[in-house]
C-alpha cells in the first residue's frame, strides 16, 4: 500500500532534495527486503581470478608512466568516517569495568609510548597538570582514556581517521591523509601531477583543509610534483528514509520523517561527477609506512596498467564495431577477448551490436588479497535475471543462508583495491549512476536516542554500485592489504 505523504512531508523532502517516488520506493523495500545474491560460484584463481607472472608485473610496471602520457590520473579516498569504531573497545571501558574489558584497555595503555600520538596525549593533559606516565603509573587508567577519546584531549573518539596520528618515524609522525599524499606521489603521478579527491563529512572538512594547507608545500617539495586536492560529502539526497519496527515511516520529535546516511555506495554520485581517465579507489586507513610501501606502489601500477592494456584494446574494438567494419574471423576474435580477457559472459547468438553494448561500459580492475581470516567483500560469478554469470564482489549480508557453503569456497577477498576506468573510446564520461543494481543493499538495525528504527544501506560502492561495470579481479600480495580498523591495529605496521 502506498504511503499518503502530508504536506509537510513533501516540504520536507522538497528542501532536502529527496525525491518522494524514490522514497516510497526505500518504504516498499523494508516491507519486502532485498533479494539475496543468486551465486553461481566462488571467482578463483583460474575461474575469474588472474594470477599475473613475476615478469608479467615488471612489464606493465614498465610500461606504465608511457602508458599515462596524455591521461589524468586520480586517487579517490572514501574519509568521511569517523573514528569511533577504531576504538570501540576503549570507549567500552569507559563504562563498563568487566574483566575482559579492563585487560584490553591496560594492555593498550602499558603500550602507549609505541603508538604515534603518545606526545601528543602527554601535551594535550600537562595543559591541564597531569602527566601521562604518573597517571598511568597510579592506574587512573580512565583518565588517560578520557583524554584520548573525548573533546577535553585529543577527541580521537570524534575525529575521522584521516587527520589521527598513524605512523611514527625515527624524524616525525604522519596522519593517514598524509601517507595517502605520499602514495600518490609514486603511481597517481602523470607528469608530476598528483590529484586526489577526498570524500569527508562536513564537519571535518575544513580539519583536513587546514592540515594539508601545513603539510603540502613540504612534500611537493620532497617528490618534486604538484597536488590538486579536493572534497566532496556525502549529497545529503541520497540519504535513505527511516523505519519503525512495523516497517512504518520513523519520525522525528518534530515529527519530520527521519533520513540517514545510506552508507558508501551513495558515494557513486560523488565519484560520477569526477573528471579523470583513470581513478585508484583506496579507504583512507589502508596505508603503510613508506619503507614498506613498495609491494603497494608495485601493484597499484599493475593493476593500473593492466586496465590501460585492456583498455586500449577494447577501445579498438568498440570503434570497429561502430563502423560496421568487423568480418567473421575479426568478430569471432572480439568475442574471445570479450571472454577471455575482459571476463565478460557469452550470451546466445551474440550480435556485434549487443557486443558493442557489453564492451561499451565503465571498466574496473579489482585487487584481490587471499582470504586469511580478514573481513572484505568476496569475488564470485553471480546469476542475473537471464542467468548470465558476471563477476561480482560480494558482501556476506547479501548471501542467502543456503548458499553459505559457496561462501566458504571464497579463496579471496577485496580489500577495497582497484583502479577504474571512467571514459568511453570518444573520451566522454560515463553516466555512472546508469550501471547500478538499485535492487542490491541490506536493512540494518540502528538506534535514534533511546528509540531502535530499521536503516536502508544502499548497494556498497564496490558491491551494488558497480554491479554492472566490466569487472576484472587480479591476485594481489597480502603486503598491500594495510587496515586499521581498531587501535591496535597501528602497531601492527
Amino acid at each position: 500500500m502506498e504511503m499518503q505523504f502530508t504536506p509537510q512531508d513533501l516540504e520536507f523532502m522538497r528542501a532536502r532534495g529527496s525525491n518522494p517516488e524514490e522514497v516510497q520506493h526505500q518504504l516498499d523495500i523494508f516491507k519486502k527486503g532485498f533479494d539475496f545474491a543468486r551465486l553461481d560460484r566462488a571467482a578463483t584463481p583460474g575461474d575469474g581470478i588472474l594470477q599475473l607472472e613475476d615478469d608479467m608485473v615488471e612489464e606493465l610496471v614498465a610500461d606504465y608512466d608511457n602508458m599515462l602520457e596524455g591521461k589524468k590520473v586520480l586517487k579517490f579516498v572514501p574519509a568521511s568516517g569517523a573514528a569511533s569504531r577504531m576504538f570501540k573497545e576503549l570507549f567500552t571501558y569507559l563504562t563498563d569495568d568487566s574483566e575482559e574489558t579492563q585487560k584490553k584497555a591496560i594492555a593498550f595503555l602499558e603500550s602507549l609510548p609505541r603508538y604515534p600520538f603518545y606526545e601528543a596525549l602527554c601535551d594535550v593533559m600537562a595543559r591541564d597538570g597531569y602527566k601521562l606516565e604518573a597517571e598511568i603509573k597510579n592506574k587512573n587508567y580512565k583518565l588517560a582514556v578520557d583524554y584520548l577519546l573525548n573533546e577535553k584531549g585529543l577527541n580521537y573518539g570524534n575525529q575521522p581517521k584521516g587527520l589521527l596520528l598513524f605512523h611514527r618515524y625515527p624524524d616525525k609522525i604522519r596522519t593517514a591523509v598524509e601517507e595517502h599524499l605520499v602514495e600518490a606521489a609514486r603511481y597517481a603521478n602523470s607528469g608530476g601531477q598528483c590529484y586526489l579527491h577526498f570524500t569527508v563529512s562536513p564537519q571535518h572538512q575544513a580539519g583536513f583543509e587546514k592540515l594539508l594547507a601545513q603539510v603540502v608545500p613540504a612534500y611537493e617539495k620532497q617528490y618534486n610534483v604538484k597536488y590538486h586536492i579536493d572534497f566532496s560529502i556525502q549529497d545529503p539526497a541520497t540519504d535513505t528514509v527511516a523505519a519503525e519496527l512495523d516497517n512504518s515511516p520513523f519520525r522525528d520529535e518534530n515529527g519530520n520523517l527521519l533520513f540517514r546516511p545510506a552508507g558508501h555506495g551513495a558515494l557513486i554520485h560523488n565519484m560520477n561527477r569526477l573528471d579523470a581517465d583513470v581513478v585508484f579507489v583506496k579507504n583512507i586507513d589502508n596505508v603503510i609506512t613508506e619503507e614498506r610501501v613498495k609491494p603497494t606502489v608495485t601493484y597499484k601500477k599493475t593493476l593500473a596498467a593492466h586496465l590501460l592494456q585492456l583498455q586500449a584494446r577494447a577501445f579498438s574494438y568498440l570503434k570497429m564495431l561502430e563502423a560496421g567494419d568487423v568480418d567473421p574471423m575479426l568478430f569471432c576474435e572480439m568475442l574471445d577477448f570479450a571472454e577471455s580477457d575482459l571476463m565478460i559472459p557469452m550470451e546466445d547468438d551474440m550480435s556485434p551490436e549487443r557486443l558493442y553494448e557489453l564492451m561499451n561500459r565503465p571498466m574496473r580492475v579489482c585487487g584481490m588479497v587471499r582470504n586469511e581470516g580478514e573481513p572484505g567483500g568476496g569475488p564470485f560469478w553471480v546469476l542475473d535475471a537471464d542467468d548470465n554469470a558476471s563477476l561480482q564482489i560480494v558482501e556476506s549480508s547479501q548471501i542467502a543462508p543456503d548458499q553459505k557453503d559457496k561462501m566458504t569456497k571464497a579463496t579471496h577477498f577485496n580489500p577495497v583495491d582497484m583502479v577504474c576506468a571512467l571514459k568511453n573510446y570518444k573520451g566522454e564520461k560515463f553516466d555512472l549512476l546508469q550501471y547500478v543494481d538499485p535492487e542490491t543493499g541490506f536493512i540494518s538495525s540502528k538506534s535514534y536516542g533511546d528509540r531502535t528504527l530499521k536503516a536502508l544501506e544502499l548497494p556498497g560502492l564496490w558491491n551494488g554500485a558497480m554491479s554492472d561495470w566490466i569487472t576484472i579481479f587480479v591476485e594481489v600480495p597480502i603486503a598491500t592489504f594495510n587496515p586499521v580498523k581498531t587501535v591496535f591495529d597501528l602497531l601492527r605496521r
